[in-house]
């Protein structure tokens, strides 16, 4: 228990963004703490509300309330000079501003970074893009599967001898939103030494890029274009998933002592004698035939018996499990408390997933519902000095 405030604290964030990128980014600040403000279009707000998802109760969907907790939101028209006003009345109380549109689109409405830190030299301005502000593909769409498509993920994905598959979890969209929140931190760890904001920007296309940690690796030191593996990965083996009498299994044996005990558990000693599989060099090139002599071994017994016996083995070792079973019966996720309930004016309870950081000091708080669209403009527009007209929301 502490009685500290949030770590971000008296941060205030302008939050023009929508879809996931962007409001990932800003739900991560609103998470510890910052005093996120959602500036939303009044006719629809975020293109998520109501167009993508599943929609339960009421109009707003559940993709928009997965990514927009501990938010207010504002209605504004950034294409009307009023609006324009009310949002850089907005700009000289806050500390960050960030913004997803495409390159040009911010410039075009006033809004754009150098407009914005004329008017609040200490404001650090973020801008998250398809594919970065600059270069030959600046004006692409930004999308996570385009962007996965473009940068060599999706070639490597699937089963060797398959058709080009996507990560189904977006990591552009969201690995663009957690840089974003990385750079904004530091932006504002800068200011606090030097009094001065900055712009920063990053993009899809370099997350995607930026996470290809191993494939680039491998195409620096052999010259050729990674290929697809399944599960399995490109710097060790057998490091994958097996089949097992019921399922399958993963299991890590990613050094020669965890591929001994391997093959103790599995009663398979004569393959640490076997010349294939001599060092992890052997094993990955026959990798093929490493997996039919381990899962012809894990073919007698259940997921849940091997898994049991190569953990008190020492081998690092997990069952693949589905959604239905992580996000209800998983004994580790509710003593984690990932998932948290929160209470929405329209869609009653609704559960959600907790942030995955642990500030033990100044800890993480779920404090506001997703906000509904131009809950809070009056209120918000009254503490930066400026009257909300009668009719916005």
């Amino acid at each position: 228990m502490t009685d500290r405030k949030p770590a971000l604290a008296g941060i205030r964030v302008l939050d023009l963004t929508q879809v996931m990128s962007g409001p990932f980014c800003t739900m991560m600040l609103a998470d510890l703490g910052a005093d996120v403000i959602k500036v939303e279009n009044p006719t629809a707000g975020d293109q998520t509300r109501k167009s993508w998802g599943y929609s339960v109760v009421g109009e707003d969907s559940r993709a928009f309330l997965s990514l927009n907790r501990n938010k207010r939101s504002v209605t504004i028209d950034l294409k009307s000079p009023a609006g324009v006003e009310q949002f850089y009345d907005l700009v000289r109380t806050a500390d960050v501003v960030i913004e997803n549109f495409r390159p040009g689109v911010a410039d075009r409405l006033g809004v754009g970074h150098e407009s914005v830190l004329a008017a609040n030299p200490r404001i650090v301005y973020a801008s998250i893009s398809g594919f970065g502000q600059t270069g030959p593909y600046a004006a692409y769409p930004g999308y996570d599967l385009i962007a996965q498509a473009m940068t060599g993920v999706m070639s490597v994905m699937g089963e060797p001898g398959g058709a080009p598959m996507k990560s189904a979890v977006p990591i552009a969209d969201l690995g663009a939103g957690m840089f974003c929140a990385v750079g904004i931190l530091a932006a504002l760890t800068a200011r606090a030494r030097d009094g001065q904001g900055q712009y920063l920007e990053t993009s899809l296309f370099e997350a995607g890029l930026a996470m290809s940690v191993w494939e680039s690796t491998e195409y620096w030191a052999t010259g050729e274009s990674p290929e697809p593996l399944g599960s399995a990965n490109r710097m060790s083996a057998p490091y994958q998933a097996l089949a097992t009498a019921d399922g399958y299994l993963t299991v890590g044996a990613n050094n020669e002592k965890l591929w001994r005990r391997l093959c103790d558990v599995l009663h398979v000693e004569h393959l640490v004698q076997d010349p294939r599989f001599a060092d992890n060099n052997h094993r990955m090139s026959h990798r093929d035939e490493l997996v039919v002599e381990l899962e012809a071994a894990l073919a007698g017994r259940s997921t849940d018996e091997w898994v049991a016996d190569l953990l008190a083995g020492g081998v690092p070792a997990g069952p693949i499990r589905d959604y239905d079973f992580v996000l209800t019966k998983d004994p580790h996720v509710q003593a984690r408390k990932m998932i948290v309930t929160i209470d929405h004016p329209i869609e009653g309870e609704i559960a959600v997933l907790a942030s995955p950081l642990r500030l033990y000091g100044t800890p993480v708080e779920v404090r506001l519902a997703p906000p509904l669209l131009g809950q809070h403009t009056a209120e918000v527009l009254a503490e930066a000095g400026h009257a909300a007209p009668p009719s916005v929301a």
